[in-house]
């Protein structure tokens, strides 16, 4: 019914207008979305939106959860409406990054706090997970490693970009792009949003959704064709929540590119996917724009995507296209992010086999303020005492040169044991007075690396702990097995409660990279 008010108000006067909605499709669906959202709280609503990838024709058009249910604002046509997409935009800009050299599909970055001028973003779960290559960060959503790609590509660039292959982000009055953007501080339509997923499917050109036979459209480059496809298969090898990859028969599946995402105070929550087939959105929530607590992408609207998908009938149904020859495979090293083949071995701490564009294999993207960093540790090294010969030295020396590569300086706390003290230099020889700063570092008192700890007999409450970060410059950050519990500010006293049993990594980092760690144990 929405959708019919749409083309009578475009054409007021035209007596007869033919839609290329799927009549079945649509009482379907009308039927599906009605079920789905009385399941949800009161006032909600829901908008579903599927296309034909390869006509981008509308086949079936659900503007509202319950057309006419005033309760649940279903005059309101929830496709046109502008919201904040949450992390949907995600993987447009790592396509962007794709075109520009900067990264591959396994390219290194780091999930860690991190301050981008006073703007500091967390994940969803509170948690932070280190070194994370492409895929998995996009994949899992994680929002620090997009935030510092958007800034390594520019906001105003990456609006203009979408904007212009018709997916236009609208900001606040006055404002400008910005970093909160990539992670839903903008808005966005759900078919515009729809479309640009269509692009992925077909070499990323992108063009307006048709819903009638006679509309027409500019295409426009979204993405390059490689940058299109290495984006898509990084999205539909996900595995689906629940299913552990490669344990699942997907076989009779239609191989969909998917990506969930949720608005700041779970106030919209979206799934769209895209396959060569057919591309579908899904948006939930309440119209007047109040919180859903409890309610996102992943539990609100990806389960009524995912089935909508597996339901759709045959015509809906196509094989992808094959990878173009721009894409290829190679092996890649960590940390430095070269192929293999141009890697010592004993340079390759991690292995990776990346889809790279156009044969162009780019390091790893240092962050803002480590640009000028050199990717190796370099020293001079004794080769009677396996000593290192710096500075200004009394004897003489026999030294060879040693390089080793260097992992960016936030993931350092997560990296292995052999990898942390492959990062350290070996001792100074006696005889040299060192000639540069040592690499600061922080000593965590409070808690002792390696002790077990338990609850006080008899006691209610859990153990207390009483850390501090000695040596630490402004503010610090504190990481309990990745989730961040606290903040303090230099050597200032961290009081936390040890509430779950287990084995536990404690992590304090400070503004400027330096961290301490220290591992202990609760006991029951």
């Amino acid at each position: 019914a929405l959708a019919a008010q749409r083309l009578r108000n475009k054409n007021p006067k035209q007596r007869r207008i033919h839609s290329t909605l799927d009549a079945e499709l649509q009482r379907r669906l009308e039927e599906r979305v009605g079920a789905w959202v009385q399941a949800l709280p009161p006032r909600s609503s829901a908008a579903v939106l599927v296309a034909d990838t390869r006509s981008l024709e509308i086949r079936a058009y659900v503007g509202a959860g319950r057309f006419g249910d005033d309760e649940r604002f279903g005059h309101l046509d929830m496709v046109q409406a502008w919201r904040s997409p949450g992390s949907t935009l995600k993987p447009f800009l790592y396509g962007l990054a794709i075109d520009d050299g900067l990264i591959h599909s396994r390219s290194l970055l780091v999930d860690a706090p991190q301050d981008f001028d006073g703007y500091m973003p967390g994940n969803f779960d509170g948690r932070f997970h280190g070194p994370v290559d492409i895929t998995r960060a996009l994949q899992q959503s994680l929002n620090v490693p997009a935030v510092a790609l958007l800034q390594a590509v520019g906001p105003e660039r990456f609006a203009a970009r979408l904007a212009h292959a018709g997916l236009p982000l609208r900001l606040p009055h006055g404002a400008r792009p910005n970093l909160a953007m990539i992670l839903g501080g903008t808005e966005a339509r759900l078919e515009d949003l729809v479309a640009a997923y269509a692009g992925l499917q077909r070499g990323g050109i992108s063009e307006a959704l048709r819903l009638t036979r006679e509309e027409r459209s500019t295409p426009r480059i979204l993405l390059s064709a490689g940058s299109a496809w290495i984006v898509r298969e990084m999205l539909q090898t996900a595995p689906r929540p629940g299913e552990a990859s490669g344990r699942f028969d997907t076989s009779n599946r239609q191989a969909l590119a998917w990506k969930t995402g949720t608005s700041y105070g779970f106030r919209d929550a979206w799934a769209i996917g895209s396959s060569a087939g057919a591309s579908i959105g899904v948006w939930v929530g309440r119209p007047d724009g109040t919180p859903s607590p409890g309610h996102y992408g992943a539990i609100s609207a990806l389960p009524l995507l995912l089935a909508i998908a597996d339901g759709l009938p045959r015509e809906l149904r196509s094989d992808s296209a094959p990878k173009p020859p721009s894409v290829t495979s190679h092996t890649i090293c960590w940390p430095l992010g070269r192929s293999a083949e141009q890697t010592a071995e004993a340079d390759c701490a991690r292995t990776f086999e990346a889809w790279v564009l156009d044969g162009t294999i780019p390091p790893t993207l240092a962050r803002r303020d480590e640009t000028t960093v050199d990717p190796f540790i370099r020293y001079q090294l004794e080769t009677r005492t396996n000593r290192r010969v710096a500075g200004e030295c009394s004897q003489k020396h026999i030294a060879r040169n040693v390089e080793i590569p260097r992992w960016p300086i936030l993931a350092q706390p997560w990296l292995t044991a052999r990898e942390r003290a492959g990062q350290q230099l070996p001792k100074l020889s006696a005889d040299c007075v060192e000639d540069v700063a040592p690499t600061p570092s922080l000593r965590i008192t409070g808690v002792i690396d390696g002790s077990r700890i338990r609850r006080a007999p008899n006691s209610p409450s859990a153990p207390t702990l009483d850390l501090r970060a000695l040596g630490a410059q402004g503010d610090v950050r504190w990481l309990a097995n990745g989730v961040l519990i606290g903040s303090t500010r230099g050597s200032a006293t961290l009081r936390t409660a040890l509430e779950t049993q287990g084995e536990v990594v404690m992590l304090a980092l400070d503004a400027r990279g330096a961290y301490g760690r220290v591992e202990f144990e609760v006991l029951p």
